[in-house]
């Protein structure tokens, strides 16, 4: 068999499901971009994606569990449908003129909780149908998709929203939608896991606590991910910060946070191709540590102190080069680690742990920027005015500063701990 062939479920999978998370980003974006136009608070926008992570992040451990006793590929679909009904809701409301804040808080709680129950059965799915010799090169085809997404969605949701306004950017998603859906539905087989019968009969709770005991016999996965856990909360708390840094800035605006924002993106495909094609690493466990050290201990600092968005691009560059680097080395640790029928499970004890901290981020980013950061930049002293300039977007850079410190010093904490375990397949 060539290895076309042998790789022929995956690229369906992965070239249709890629187009749909795109759809999804840039409907996503251009509702950040509503809701500010609507509030003004970087709080209320953050609070948007903290509705999406927070059942993602209650409910995950049981959802795997789940994923693990039914079919990948009918769980898969209903919880793509699920949430596509959702963005159907948005539509309707929007064109009737009814949309409101909560209603968005509402239905991305319910987008959460499907994507809650869909992304470990997923990432089985992907384990079932690559054969283990492609972990590698298919873990960076699929950081690449993550990476052109980034790219394309803030452009492209920027300019429909526009041009077009937010009903044709929910229309691009249900299209995008519909392709995947008709592709995963028809043209992809995923194997069966082989298995005893005990998950079949066993209850949630017991597979929940599984997948933790897996975790908790398994150190160096365990410390990798509350590793994960730090970088993702200083990362979200930078996400719900960059908004209120560009949108009000003089030389920024809705077009510049869409070019800043796919700068990361452009990041991120120079890094999967890095990742696609780089040997095999002595340590990957390192090759984790060095990557996000890197990353959290440039971006902040270059965005606290500049004012100008070619510099902001730069951060950006920096920051997310060597994201799916990372990425790509904890998945290959995971996928030859966990037994395929514990992968579940373990996959979502591991969002719960690793990914608890992204709403948590993304309220503190938001409120350290409106109830902190700004008031004490309206009257703070000529020092912190040069340093992180003047007006409504300097509490934001002052945030920026905050964040590069604190992602420096939560990396070499955990680098030291981390120090001990090694892994090379």
């Amino acid at each position: 068999m060539n290895k076309k062939s042998e790789l022929r479920d995956f690229y369906i999978l992965w070239s249709t499901q890629s187009l749909s998370q795109l759809g999804s980003a840039i409907t996503a974006f251009a509702l950040t971009l509503w809701l500010y136009e609507k509030t003004g608070s970087a709080l209320s926008t953050a609070a948007l994606r903290i509705c999406t992570y927070a059942p993602y992040v209650v409910m995950s451990i049981f959802a795997g569990a789940l994923s693990d006793k039914f079919d990948k590929k009918k769980t898969m679909l209903i919880c793509d449908l699920l949430a596509a009904l959702s963005t159907i809701a948005v539509f309707i409301l929007y064109k009737l003129d009814m949309l409101s804040v909560w209603h968005l808080y509402l239905i991305n709680a319910v987008s959460g909780l499907m994507n809650t129950v869909q992304q470990p059965a997923s990432e089985v799915a992907y384990t079932m149908v690559v054969p283990k010799d492609y972990y590698q090169k298919t873990g960076g085809l699929q950081s690449l998709s993550r990476s052109l997404v980034t790219i394309g969605n803030p452009l492209i949701a920027s300019a429909v929203y526009g041009f077009a306004g937010l009903d044709a950017a929910i229309a691009v998603d249900l299209v995008s939608f519909g392709i995947a859906f008709v592709a995963l539905a028809l043209f992809i087989r995923i194997p069966e896991i082989p298995t005893d019968g005990k998950e079949k009969e066993a209850g949630v709770l017991q597979l929940a606590k599984e997948g933790l005991k897996y975790l908790k016999d398994t150190p160096m996965i365990l410390y990798v991910i509350l590793f994960m856990s730090g970088v993702n909360f200083v990362a979200s708390a930078f996400d719900a910060v960059l908004p209120a840094l560009i949108i009000p800035n003089p030389r920024g605006g809705n077009s510049i946070l869409g070019i800043v924002t796919s700068c990361s993106g452009i990041a991120m495909v120079a890094g999967s191709l890095i990742a696609t094609a780089m040997p095999k690493p002595r340590d990957r466990v390192k090759v984790i540590y060095l990557s996000m050290l890197f990353s959290l201990a440039t971006e902040n600092y270059l965005l606290a102190f500049s004012r100008s968005p070619v510099l902001w691009c730069i951060g950006q560059i920096l920051g997310w080069i060597f994201v799916p680097v990372m990425s790509t080395n904890q998945n290959v640790i995971m996928k030859n680690t966990i037994p395929a029928n514990l992968q579940g499970r373990v996959y979502a004890c591991r969002n719960t742990l690793q990914f608890f901290t992204i709403p948590i981020g993304l309220l503190f980013g938001g409120f350290m920027v409106d109830e902190v950061c700004e008031p004490i930049m309206s009257t703070s002293g000529r020092t912190l005015q040069f340093l992180f300039g003047t007006g409504k977007g300097s509490g934001a850079a002052l945030m920026m500063f905050i964040l590069g410190v604190t992602g420096t010093v939560m990396c070499l904490v955990f680098g030291h701990k981390l120090k001990k375990y090694n892994y090379t397949d």
